[in-house]
């Protein structure tokens, strides 16, 4: 393992996520940790309340300072297994997407399993994508240039709602950006059955989520839950994958991006060797994270201006 992650992870407890209430606690703690902080970044943020399918949606608006404007938009959806997180838990990665981008970021504050279980979090994240599709000129975003992404469960939900951009005709997305991208529920990989003490998240934990965040759709499990599901992943837009080392979504995210080659979909793969799931975010100040956010931020402003 990368020295500088070796050292922080000897400190840490192991998160369990079947303490739903306790796991929750600890991700808040890390929010508030970052709540309102701009960290030097040249970015404005704002935020925005847009009617939702089960309720009111919060957006936040990142733009950076002096750009020349209309500029590419990234809907951004954060992680958390589907059952924690909010619009604090990747405030640093949005910021420093939007100013090293230079691109505008939606962040999405989606309702969260169990209470609100699929398709809650996917429906609302569709409906984000098709608000800021319709107000990008208010949002000085180029039409033409929109994009989804997230992180873990956020880059599930991102996957799925390019899967039904495609299939109900729109909105149309430029680029989609996995970061460690949770795919596939049947948890066949070699990799699921391989990491079930790792540090940031291990394979019991996966189990737990996917009880908690399909509930009664366990038995037909759409797409749009699960990515790794769809029968074709056809005319998708271009795809940046970054993959995890010591994760136990390594596999499936390797196999999502072999499979858009595959579909002839223009696909970028990072495996990053000596890592964990979420390492950049547990980690921020190891040299290995802030090479993975600057590689991140360089493939959002690449595609988006391709």
């Amino acid at each position: 393992m990368d020295p500088e992650l070796a050292v922080a992870a000897r400190s840490w407890v192991r998160r369990d996520l079947a303490d739903l209430d306790d796991a929750r606690r600890v991700s808040a703690d890390f929010s508030d940790s970052v709540a309102g902080r701009d960290f030097g970044r040249r970015v404005k943020t704002t935020e925005i309340l847009i009617a939702g399918p089960g309720s009111d949606l919060v957006l936040r608006v990142y733009t950076p300072h002096e750009a020349v404007r209309p500029l590419p938009g990234l809907l951004f959806v954060h992680g958390g297994a589907f059952v924690m997180g909010d619009l604090e838990s990747e405030h640093y990665r949005c910021l420093i997407l939007a100013e090293e981008a230079q691109v505008v970021v939606v962040s999405v504050d989606y309702r969260l399993a169990p209470e609100h279980p699929f398709p809650a979090g996917f429906d609302d994240v569709y409906a984000a994508l098709c608000w800021v599709a319709a107000h990008a000129q208010s949002l000085d975003i180029d039409p033409s240039r929109i994009g989804i992404g997230g992180s873990s469960a956020g880059a599930a939900l991102s996957a799925a709602v390019a899967l039904a951009a495609r299939d109900r005709g729109g909105p149309t997305l430029k680029f989609q950006l996995l970061i460690y991208p949770v795919t596939d529920d049947r948890m066949v990989t070699a990799s699921m059955a391989r990491f079930t003490h790792t540090p940031g998240w291990d394979s019991r934990n996966s189990v737990t989520m996917w009880q908690m965040y399909l509930g009664d759709h366990s038995d037909d499990v759409s797409p749009y839950a699960a990515p790794a599901r769809a029968a074709s992943l056809k005319h998708l837009p271009p795809a940046y994958i970054f993959a995890a080392d010591n994760d136990p979504m390594r596999d499936e995210a390797i196999e999502f991006a072999r499979r858009l080659i595959d579909a002839d979909v223009p696909t970028e793969l990072h495996y990053v060797p000596g890592t964990f799931h979420a390492f950049e975010l547990e980690v921020p100040e190891a040299e290995v994270s802030r090479r993975a956010y600057a590689e991140q931020a360089r493939a959002t402003s690449t595609w988006l201006r391709a």
